[in-house]
This record gives C-alpha cells, structure tokens and sequence, in this order.
C-alpha cells in the first residue's frame, strides 16, 4: 500500500502523468560508479522515472571499492518495478551458480517488468535463465567466460547494449549510461533523452560499440587527423561519398587515410558513414513526417529498402516500426489539452 501511495502522490505532481518506478538491485561487489548511473540518468528526466534501489536482504552491500553502500530498500520493492536494473559486479564476485537470495529476490519481478543489466550483470541474468534464447552483450574483457559459461546465448561483444524484447544488456561501465538514455529515448522521444544527456554532460546517443574502445592504437604525435574530414563528410551525408572523395579531402591516399581513419574512430569509413546515415534518419523518422524514401535520400541511402536494411542491422526494427514507437512516446509524454 506504501508504494501504491507513493505512485499516486507522484502522479499528481505531474499532473497526472503516471511515473515509471525503476528498481536497481544491488549486490556484494557492486561497482559504484555503475550503481550510480540509473538515478544519474532517469532522476535527470523531468519526473518521468522515478529511482529507487534495493539489495536482496535490505542490507548494506560490499562494493568493489573500499566502503559499503547502505540502501533503502529490500528485495520486496522488486515486485513493485516497472523496471528493475541490476548493477555490474567486480569479477571475483560474479556467480557460476546463482545464489539461493538473488534467485529469490529476481523472482519477485513481475512477468511484464523490463529488465536491464549493467556490464558484468548479465552474468547474473544468464545464470537465472534470463537470457535464454535471446541476444546479449557484456563487458569485451569477460566475453570468453560468458561464451564458456553461456554457450547457448547468443552474445555480440562488439555493441554497447542489445535490447531484446523485455530484457536489456549493456557492455562495459559507462555503457550503462547508454542503455539508460534509450530507455528513455524508447519511452519519451528523443528530444527528453537528448535534454537528459545535456543535463548529464554525456552523448545522447553513441556511435559504434565496444571494438572502437578496446587497445586503439593512438595516432602518431604530428599526425595529420581525420577529424575535419569527418565533419565535413557529415554536412554531406545525402551525397554518394566513396573512399576516394574523403581521402581527397584530406589530402591522403586512401590507404592512409583507411588506416589513419580506423586508428582515430575504430571503423572503416565505410561503416562510419553507413552508422551516420542511420542516426541521421533516426533523427527525421523521430522529428519529421517525411517518408521513408525521402529520408532516405536526405540521409545518402539510395533507396527507402536500403534504408530499412541498414535501420533493421543496426536496431531490429523497420522505419515504420520505430516511427510509431516514438509516436506513441510522444502521444503518452505529452499531457492532452
């Protein structure tokens, strides 16, 4: 009844909007900083989420660091989530079998709930059998031991986070600030998940994944970059710009400048520009009422069906589908008048 109590109360400061209660579990080990990141993010989000966080007895918990975290709440709250994150833990803490209170306390989240995990946290999922028959994606440097751990789960090491159905994993540490800003980019649009990252001095929305962080060489002092090229390739992203043209331009050969490009970013510029386009009409499908072709064109996709390719490699779901999510989240987000 607490909690009923405390939902109504915050649904009339809100004018009678309904707040998304979020629930971070947290175990022996925990690292803080990841910890911290759910109420950084959804606490910046206008009202919408509101962040409380749990341990499986309501006890302070060990964390990687040399302090106990004391929190508020016990594993009870759990059922009372519409979405529940579970926080990374150091690797000497990860389970091979999922411990008896952590299975109990995992049990009480409601079938409907969505659930995240932080980094190293999918451990935890995979090991409940949460994971199973789904994809999903963890911290680069544990990747081996999951796969051994975990073989029959499909996971992708290169992302920052996969969202599949209910369940969302992330990779490494600050990961979990991107998972949290599609959260909210999935629930409210993309203009509050853009006003969030401002808040929180972070990018709203990452290119690439994990590959592009993980032993880059760093470019040779004195060397000539291909940051101004990108730039200037990012004003032209509805012409056909081929390796060539960016080479040109910064005044490379094309060997080079791929390998100078690949040093800087961690991608070929192929791919780069192919990530590119597809933000770009993410941008429009969210903020627009252009068509597919249109976009397409605007974006450098030569067609509407080369444009629902790259969009469905890189987030599983068509323009039309992700245009009517954001619909949605604009049509709940926005009081009616």
């Amino acid at each position: 009844m607490c909690g009923e109590r405390q939902d109504e109360r915050q649904g009339e400061r809100q004018g009678g909007r309904r707040v998304e209660r979020v629930v971070v579990l947290a175990l022996d080990g925990v690292y803080p900083f990841e910890l911290g990141i759910p109420s950084r993010i959804f606490g910046a989000a206008d009202g919408r989420y509101e962040v409380l966080t749990c341990s499986v007895d309501g006890r302070p918990v060990r964390s990687n660091a040399d302090f106990t975290i004391g929190v508020q709440h016990g594993p009870e709250i759990l059922a009372t989530a519409d979405t529940v994150v579970v926080a990374s833990v150091a690797v000497p803490y990860i389970p091979t079998e999922l411990p008896a209170d952590v299975a109990a306390a995992l049990a009480r989240i409601r079938p409907d709930a969505r659930i995240v995990s932080i980094c190293t946290a999918a451990f935890v999922l995979a090991a409940a059998g949460l994971l199973d028959g789904r994809q999903a994606t963890t911290h680069w440097n544990v990747t081996d031991l999951f796969r051994r751990r975990y073989p029959h789960i499909d996971l992708d090491p290169d992302v920052l986070f996969v969202h599949d159905g209910r369940i969302l994993t992330s990779a490494g540490a600050a990961s979990g600030v991107d998972v949290c800003l599609h959260i909210v980019r999935t629930d409210h649009g993309g203009e509050l998940a853009n006003t969030v990252a401002r808040r929180c001095v972070v990018p709203p929305f990452r290119d690439g994944g994990q590959a592009q962080y993980i032993e880059q060489p760093v470019p040779e002092i004195g060397a000539a970059s291909t940051a101004a090229t990108r730039a200037w390739a990012l004003e032209r992203l509805d012409e056909p710009l081929a390796l060539a043209d960016l080479a040109a331009h910064a005044r490379m050969s094309m060997r080079t400048f791929a390998r100078r490009f690949n040093d800087e970013v961690g991608l070929s510029p192929g791919r780069w520009l192919i990530q590119q386009r597809v933000v770009r009409a993410r941008h429009l499908l969210e903020s627009s009422d252009l068509s597919v072709d249109q976009i397409a064109g605007r974006v450098g996709f030569a067609t509407g069906a080369s444009l629902r390719q790259h969009l469905h490699a890189a987030i599983g779901v068509s323009p039309q589908a992700y245009r009517r999510t954001f619909q949605a989240a604009d049509s709940v987000s926005t009081p009616a008048r």
